[in-house]
């Protein structure tokens, strides 16, 4: 939302301005923000500040889509470097919980928004993005599909040290996307406690347990 923000402000000021001068970021950040406050309010449990609260990843690639140019390699480099450090691998070493929690977590949507209560358990809403077990006929196709993600990797036991690979980078990418690509998408659902460990390991138990619909 604040990359989309950014890019209004940018065309506003362009269109405003003419083509003679181009406004310098810090002009434009002064803008999106300007734009944030007028159009959002806290309510409820949404607060404003998750989307006026932006860290040095967010920034740097809210820059990038106004510009129209990726980022560089060296600075996505070290934000995915750090954003890796942000990681926290699951506690007891158990990766794996019930695939079929997994599935729920998937389907919901619920959680964080303002007509939710502060005790709402969040879903984790995948299929908002993704195809994942083939008997959803209604999912989104922002991210790739993931039917058949363990079984496409070879992964017919997750707990092998064949498969510690494959194992820790799912669980990453559910955690921290942004580790892997800098200015991705995919919400951070670990990080931003979207997702709690327990839930992150049922979503986990969904793509890579060889029982799970999706590796039929």
């Amino acid at each position: 939302m604040k990359k989309s923000l950014a890019a209004l402000a940018g065309a506003t000021a362009l269109a405003v301005v003419g083509c003679a001068t181009v406004p310098s970021s810090a002009e434009l950040d002064k803008m999106t923000d300007g734009l944030v406050k007028s159009a959002f309010r806290t309510k409820g449990i949404a607060k404003v500040e998750r989307i006026t609260h932006i860290d040095d990843t967010l920034k740097a690639c809210n820059a990038a889509d106004v510009s129209g140019k990726p980022l560089d390699k060296k600075t996505a480099e070290a934000l995915e470097a750090a954003e890796m450090k942000k990681i926290k691998w699951p506690a007891d070493g158990k990766y794996l919980g019930d695939w079929k929690e997994g599935e729920r977590i998937a389907q919901s949507g619920r959680g964080e928004t303002w007509t939710d209560n502060a005790q709402t358990v969040n879903g984790g809403n995948c299929y908002n993005c993704h195809q994942i077990d083939p008997k959803e006929i209604s999912f989104g196709t922002i991210g790739p599909s993931l039917y058949n993600y363990g079984k496409l990797r070879g992964v017919t036991d997750p707990a092998s040290p064949g498969s510690k690979a494959i194992v820790d980078y799912t669980w990453g990418k559910i955690y921290n996307a942004k580790a892997y690509n800098a200015c991705s998408n995919m919400p951070r659902a670990g990080h931003m406690g979207v997702l709690s460990e327990q839930q992150i390991k049922h979503v986990m138990a969904l793509l890579l347990d060889p029982q799970s619909p999706v590796n039929k």
